[in-house]
């Protein structure tokens, strides 16, 4: 069937503004927009793909993708030649790196590295985040390697916990398509992001925050319309637009709102919508109820680009990190008269 003449300007103009909407997000043309008494700063540009900050002290560190590296905020090269690396945690006396499907211990100067898991397979999504629980054992969020099917290894879409000496692992909870970041708060838990299937149209399922209940099951796969939170499995403590990828999380800084029970978390967009969706901060207050914890969620930022990784600063402020401009780090802080 033929197009009519008068029609192609207006497929034309609907074809220009798909392709803009794709890459409006990813072009740094964005203006961030912060919540009121707030106001940021870009700090450093061409990090190239950031996927963790974590503070040494005063040294802002940051896993860089893209680049394989470890790099500081400066760009001096602390660690090279790793697979996408995409979390980092610091101990006393070593360093804890996650890789595409692999865990690896080195000592605090980046030196004699020591797998301590390999092997788990990727695809649509990888190992993300590495953090710490208060008794010591590391936990390490574990992607699906596909949108809605079943895995081959039970490690993948899964938490898992693991020994920081010996590599020692196993399962912590199931049915977490794909998290990449949690963080621990005193008297609540270690609360952590999860990222929905993409299959079953524009309004399902939410993203979502979760609390860790040790071997739950989050509902992926089993999930649905009609029945989004199955018996047998753990509900959301609270939840954000669907398809918008929330991920990076962090405990409240001292300069930002909120209290104790206050975590902020990065939603990087999606590509599944037709306008643009997502490119926020979230700020998520927790309070207890009578059915547990329920988080309030707010917009504390928003059209920030594509933010993953954020933490807060020994200064008290909110860092993140960006994809747009080849990587960017940016810190929110209370504006001088506020």
């Amino acid at each position: 069937m033929k197009v009519r003449r008068e029609l192609i300007p207006v497929v034309i103009a609907l074809l220009f503004l798909l392709i803009a909407r794709q890459i409006y997000p990813y072009a740094g043309v964005m203006e961030a927009k912060v919540a009121d008494g707030y106001s940021q700063e870009t700090i450093a540009t061409g990090l190239g793909g950031p996927t963790c900050l974590v503070f040494d002290e005063e040294v802002l560190l940051v896993c860089d993708r893209d680049g394989g590296r470890i790099i500081t905020v400066e760009g001096e090269v602390i660690l090279s030649g790793l697979d996408h690396p995409h979390g980092m945690l610091l101990l006393d006396d070593a360093v804890i790196i996650s890789e595409e499907g692999k865990l690896t211990r080195y000592d605090s100067n980046f030196e004699n590295p020591e797998v301590l898991v390999q092997g788990i397979p990727s695809g649509n999504h990888q190992t993300n985040a590495v953090n710490l629980l208060p008794n010591g054992t590391l936990i390490w969020h574990s992607g699906s390697t596909c949108n809605h099917c079943n895995e081959d290894d039970s490690r993948n879409a899964a938490l898992l916990w693991v020994n920081a000496t010996t590599g020692e692992h196993g399962i912590l909870a199931t049915g977490v398509r794909n998290s990449f970041d949690g963080v621990w708060v005193d008297e609540i838990g270690y609360l952590f992001t999860d990222n929905g299937q993409d299959a079953e149209g524009n309004d399902f399922p939410n993203e979502e925050v979760n609390l860790l209940v040790d071997g739950a099951d989050y509902g992926w796969l089993v999930e649905s319309k009609s029945d989004p939170n199955p018996d047998g499995t753990e509900a959301p403590v609270a939840t954000w637009t669907p398809h918008t990828s929330v991920n990076g999380m962090t405990t409240r800084p001292a300069n930002m709102p909120g209290d104790n029970y206050t975590v902020y978390a990065t939603v990087y967009g999606s590509w599944a919508t037709i306008l643009p969706a997502g490119h926020q901060i979230l700020k998520i207050d927790f309070t207890q109820t009578d059915d547990g914890w329920v988080g309030d969620v707010e917009l504390f930022a928003e059209d920030v680009g594509t933010p993953l990784p954020i933490t807060g600063g020994p200064d008290g402020n909110l860092y993140y990190a960006t994809f747009d401009h080849g990587g960017s780090i940016h810190v929110i802080s209370p504006e001088a008269n506020s």
